[in-house]
């Protein structure tokens, strides 16, 4: 998890950039022609408050295939959540404006009915929240949960879908799945609940799964252990994958895509060897440079100084400019006056960055490269 850190540097020890280490020359890869399943396009999340509107999300825009999984990181307030919860339509209609086109699939998500919202949750996407504990409801069983998620989009009777939750836990590895089946929320260690959070979203069968932050409360074994089960139903059910995390190290083992987010907006968007090796814009390398390293040679780490902006009165221009050392090289104040828009930076136009600076790659190889030998 990336924390805030003080601005006064702290020595640890030097490391070599994030490695990938998945292969996925043989994953999911993208058709020539093939639409994707989720397109996103201009969202816009604000919710009106009594101090003034609140920004979360502002003009998002990406999309993704079946098959594929695109991690969306940034710092806590960026509008990871809230974007996600506006796809699964979560948000209050009464609190909240909502604005561009979210399709999944043949389906526009904006302005739904509640009546088709509900029809879509589950089997169209599924979500697993950060805190199972808080997900689950205490006074049913695991099984009628689970139970009651099925039934909801299978007229099936109830021992059928029983049947069903028996086999979908034990599919993410609960021993003795038929004894527990039965057991509350209470009866189950963190890792456990997890898994029952993932056999409730994937008892539908939905084509995006989308996994907000499902770690942070796990230990480091429990942690490599869901995110393997989440690759592997992947890999069973066809779904795109949407997750959501602070974890770098998580993206490299995990993702096909990676969209950094900044006081939301999307700052940076591209394959995950070329964001986590070879980044382009300074809040992704502000990102690297914050992560302590645990082996090697002593070495200074350098944190991202200030905080995130508020949402309530966003910086103009560039939201990252009071924090970026690097805007003093943009000519005419561009940063403080003017909002780059999110586009190819380099010959390589698969590569988007939201930044005023020239030729980045190359200021990345000669500033930032050297501060992580």
């Amino acid at each position: 998890m990336i924390e805030e850190v003080e601005s006064t540097p702290a020595v640890v020890t030097k490391r070599g950039p994030i490695k990938v280490s998945r292969d996925r020359s043989k994953r999911g890869e993208r058709q020539a022609g093939e639409a994707p399943y989720l397109l996103v396009k201009d969202l816009v999340v604000e919710f009106p408050t009594a101090d003034g509107t609140v920004r979360a999300v502002q003009g998002l825009s990406y999309s993704l295939s079946l098959g594929r999984t695109l991690a969306i990181v940034g710092e806590s307030g960026s509008g990871k959540s809230v974007s996600s919860m506006a796809i699964m339509g979560l948000h209050d209609p009464k609190s909240t404006r909502i604005s561009g086109s979210i399709r999944l699939g043949e389906r526009e998500i904006v302005n739904m009915p509640q009546e088709s919202m509900r029809k879509h949750r589950g089997a169209g996407a599924a979500m697993i929240f950060q805190d199972p504990q808080s997900s689950l409801h205490p006074y049913f069983t695991i099984g009628n949960q689970i139970v009651e998620a099925y039934r909801a989009h299978h007229n099936v009777s109830k021992r059928a879908a029983r049947e069903r939750a028996v086999d979908m836990l034990g599919r993410v590895g609960i021993p003795h799945p038929r004894r527990r089946l039965d057991d509350y929320p209470h009866q189950f260690s963190g890792g456990m609940r997890q898994r029952a959070m993932i056999a409730m979203s994937l008892v539908n069968d939905p084509k995006l799964l989308i996994a907000d932050e499902p770690t942070t409360a796990l230990d480091v074994t429990v942690q490599a252990q869901i995110l393997d089960l989440i690759v592997d139903l992947q890999q069973d059910f066809g779904s795109a994958v949407l997750f959501i995390t602070h974890d770098l190290g998580v993206v490299a083992e995990l993702a096909d895509d990676v969209l950094v987010m900044y006081a939301g907006r999307a700052v940076e968007y591209g394959t995950v060897n070329d964001v986590l090796g070879k980044p382009l814009h300074p809040y992704t390398w502000g990102l690297l440079e914050s992560i302590p390293a645990v082996s090697g040679d002593p070495a200074r780490l350098h944190p991202i100084p200030g905080t995130p902006p508020s949402l309530l009165a966003l910086p103009t221009g560039c939201s990252f400019h009071p924090r970026c050392e690097f805007r003093t090289r943009v000519p005419r104040d561009l940063c403080r006056q003017d909002l780059p828009d999110l586009e190819p930076r380099t010959a390589d136009t698969g590569r988007m960055s939201r930044c005023h600076l020239r030729e980045p790659d190359r200021v990345f190889e000669t500033d930032i490269l050297p501060r992580l030998p």
